[in-house]
């Protein structure tokens, strides 16, 4: 009878699943690559499957066209940016900060840090040169944002949300569109330096106090 060690070897066949993956991988790639050199509008189903080295067939197995392509990178950034920002928050309350805005504060430069190591998948989102539609995509991600900074400050602080998420969004265009990465540093720590200046304010009208 022969060993296991005598019996011819033979490659062990890919799972379908694990070359679907590859695949899909592979095209969110190219079509990253694509969309940031040539814009939304310009590129084309062609240029990204040529670029994936994949078929056509391929692409709409996993993505229903252009358009889903570009929403699944937005939406797959989103989900990095948020994994960021839960982690910092996480690390400030675990060192021992209590103040909602610090807290927050720690939060957003995760984000704004975020926006800067992947700048170029983020300048494509600011562009304005996405599918039809996707700017009520990024307003109702924008009022999801909102509800979870408000759930981050404690009372009826709904104008310092709209303050505090309003000044952030607007920082995050400026030092993603900014030309120069040190300047757009320096930025980041300007914008969080008077983002962490802003307190809330009593029924009267006055700051909180401690």
């Amino acid at each position: 009878m022969s060993s296991d060690a005598e019996r011819p070897v033979t490659a062990v066949p890919v799972r379908t699943s694990e070359r679907g993956a590859a695949t899909r991988t592979a095209l969110l790639q190219a079509a990253r690559e694509i969309f940031v050199t040539k814009g939304f509008a310009e590129a084309g189903v062609t240029d990204v499957v040529g670029r994936a080295q994949a078929s056509v067939g391929s692409l709409y197995h996993h993505f229903s066209g252009k358009a889903d392509l570009y929403l699944t990178l937005w939406e797959e950034f989103q989900t990095r940016q948020m994994q960021r920002t839960k982690r910092a928050a996480r690390q400030a309350r675990a060192a021992g900060e209590t103040d909602p805005m610090r807290v927050f504060v720690a939060a957003a430069r995760a984000y704004l840090e975020g926006s800067l190591e992947e700048r170029e998948l983020a300048a494509l989102f600011l562009r304005g040169d996405g599918p039809p539609g996707f700017e009520v995509v990024v307003r109702e991600r924008l009022s999801t944002w909102a509800k979870r900074n408000a759930a981050l400050f404690e009372g009826d602080n709904g104008a310092l949300v709209v303050v505090v998420t309003g000044a952030l969004a607007g920082a995050v265009s400026e030092v993603v569109l900014c030309g120069d990465e040190s300047e757009a540093r320096r930025l980041v720590e300007d914008v969080l330096a008077i983002i962490g200046q802003i307190q809330p304010v009593t029924a009267a009208g006055g700051p909180v106090t401690g």
